[in-house]
């Protein structure tokens, strides 16, 4: 059976979201999936200080915490993480910073990947975020897995071909149709597994 973990970083929800769709498509997909979050840094005093932040880092206390182990034991990998100035997260560049053991052995090539984004505005940064993911993926010899304009589908939700992508209002809500969101995501997602799937029947 194929094996995907959801990677997220999320403050407030939004990223969240998308990995849970993403579960449920892997999980619909015929794929055994894990759901993790990637560790918050960030200053209590900080997340104290955004209600919405707070509430959502209280409401998901149970989710694990990604590890390197995690990446190895995956075939797919999809990562879902807000932008930051046109670039993921501190907090995600922190746990990619320490798998580099696993990157020297190897044991991250040919592994089905795949990325996620979201910001405040249409242009805030989502396609800069996920190339910049993409790049990190080319070091370690994955197989990056872009929804392109493989399905009518994608156009409803941006039309971003890198990933899904998501404008999200100040109050936390999807400024696109959320089911046009849904959608797009479920199709990333199964594609995703079922190039994992061919890459295993061809090693």
């Amino acid at each position: 059976m194929t094996k995907t973990a959801i990677v997220y970083y999320s403050s407030t929800g939004t990223n969240y979201q998308l990995a849970e769709w993403a579960a449920a498509a892997a999980e619909e997909a015929g794929s055994e999936v894990k759901v993790l979050k990637v560790k918050e840094t960030a200053p209590a005093a900080a997340i104290e200080s955004n209600a919405a932040w707070k509430k959502h880092y209280d409401a998901t206390q149970d989710i694990p915490e990604v590890t390197p182990d995690d990446l190895e034991w995956a075939d797919a990998i999809i990562f879902s993480v807000p932008t930051r100035f046109g670039n993921i997260p501190g907090q995600v560049q922190s746990f990619i910073d320490t798998v580099g053991g696993l990157w020297a052995q190897g044991k991250l090539a040919n592994k089905a990947v795949s990325a996620m984004s979201s910001a405040q505005n249409e242009h805030g940064g989502q396609e800069a975020t996920i190339l910049s993911l993409y790049t990190t993926m080319y070091h370690w010899g994955a197989i990056v897995v872009a929804p392109g304009y493989t399905d009518p589908v994608l156009f409803e939700a941006g039309g971003n071909p890198y990933g899904t992508s998501v404008a999200v209002a100040p109050d936390g809500e999807m400024k696109t149709d959320r089911k046009a969101i849904q959608a797009a995501v479920d199709y990333q997602a199964k594609r995703t597994v079922a190039v994992a799937k061919a890459l295993q029947h061809m090693e």
